[in-house]
């Protein structure tokens, strides 16, 4: 769904960095579609012993992705568990907080900052007369105080957006996701799921939808959106009897924590633009082949992770909007591990906190192990 150009916009917006830990690359294309509504971020130094990256795809508008991208690593850095090395618990209350943050006078205001003279949300430019406060880094102090205004009453945005993001400190990963974004690790060339897709025809999301007077048509949530967790979507979040967790949509994050080995090769966060034309081994086939080239091509230097990502962007993207496949907007960060990680956990997936999943949810997922819980934290090692 959605409305396509008569020729794709293949201007890839790239970028690479790195640090002691990791070595990063990313590139994000509009594509076939109208506008770009994907968001990223990537902060190798969230601070001094944490890197931080994430993936943000817009539906129904850009705003609540880029949203994210401005916002939700701060909020991981201000919550308190964070003080005490809960990064899973700091992180789950952050995909919540967007929501929260997103409604009232205030919310509004940021978002028509962020937007344009024709956002679906609003159709207003009155908001455009303010400017941001602060930067857009991970330094700023802002206490988002209730402000008073003609939008006080804002429920939020019915835009909506998916969250994956990946949060490593020392040989700690931990995975937060909301949507059908997803995160992938390369273990010896072999690709695991860190995340699962959340869809409306799985079993416990569907339970979740219909106990909060949801329905399901055509695989999607009430008839409209064909993803099941997302930050935003307000209009899906109505239901004053019930937590924001058991929603007909929900922004609550699967939360999967990862202890990293010197067999890990790489990481990749990416939108469902990607995953439609590739399953996770073929894409983790398709990097490892890419790097072993540059090894022989560039043997004095090192081909940019982002020229990668730019090769799989441009291997997914369509002849034509025939099929619908390839015709989406798509991100991708590549993220490689620098130094080698010591993990003194067992070889074998395990779950400490509840039910893992085998198989991927894309249906060409015969050799990807997905080691996502379906509704909670899971601890793993692969």
């Amino acid at each position: 769904m959605g409305i396509y150009l008569s020729t794709p916009k293949t201007e890839k917006f790239s970028e690479d960095s790195e640090n002691d830990r990791v070595r990063y690359g990313l590139s994000s294309m509009q594509g076939w579609r109208a506008a770009m509504e994907d968001a990223h971020a990537a902060y190798p130094d969230l601070d001094e012993s944490t890197s931080f990256f994430g993936v943000y795809d817009g539906h129904g508008g850009k705003v609540v992705a880029k949203f994210c991208a401005k916002y939700l690593h701060q909020q991981v850095l201000k919550h308190e568990a964070y003080a005490t090395g809960d990064i899973g618990a700091s992180v789950h209350r952050a995909f919540f907080r967007m929501d929260e943050m997103m409604r009232g006078q205030r919310g509004w205001r940021e978002l028509a900052i962020l937007g344009d003279k024709i956002d679906k949300f609003t159709g207003m430019i009155e908001g455009l007369i303010w400017s941001p406060k602060g930067g857009e880094g991970i330094d700023q102090d802002d206490d988002w105080a209730i402000e008073e205004g003609p939008h006080s009453d804002f429920s939020g945005p019915t835009s909506g957006s998916t969250a994956c993001v990946a949060i490593l400190r020392n040989n700690q990963l931990v995975v937060a996701n909301a949507g059908d974004s997803r995160c992938v690790i390369s273990r010896k060339g072999q690709a695991y799921n860190l995340s699962r897709d959340h869809k409306p025809d799985l079993e416990a999301e569907k339970e979740r939808i219909l106990k909060a007077g949801g329905f399901i048509h055509a695989g999607r949530v009430n008839g409209s959106l064909n993803l099941s967790r997302a930050i935003g979507d307000m209009e899906f979040k109505q239901n004053k009897l019930l937590p924001a967790e058991k929603q007909t949509v929900s922004a609550n994050p699967d939360i999967n924590t990862v202890e990293l080995c010197d067999d890990d090769d790489f990481l990749v966060l990416a939108c469902d633009g990607i995953w439609d034309c590739m399953s996770s081994q073929m894409l983790v086939d398709f990097i490892h082949e890419q790097l072993r080239s540059s090894e022989l091509l560039h043997a004095m230097q090192e081909t940019k992770l982002s020229v990668i990502c730019e090769r799989v962007l441009d291997r997914c993207l369509a002849p034509s909007t025939a099929t619908g496949e390839g015709c989406d907007n798509m991100t991708m960060i590549l993220v490689q591990f620098k130094k080698s990680i010591k993990s003194a956990s067992p070889a074998e997936l395990q779950s400490s906190h509840s039910k893992s999943v085998d198989t991927e949810s894309k249906p060409e997922g015969g050799q990807e192990k997905a080691v996502a819980a379906v509704g909670g934290a899971t601890k793993s090692s692969i």
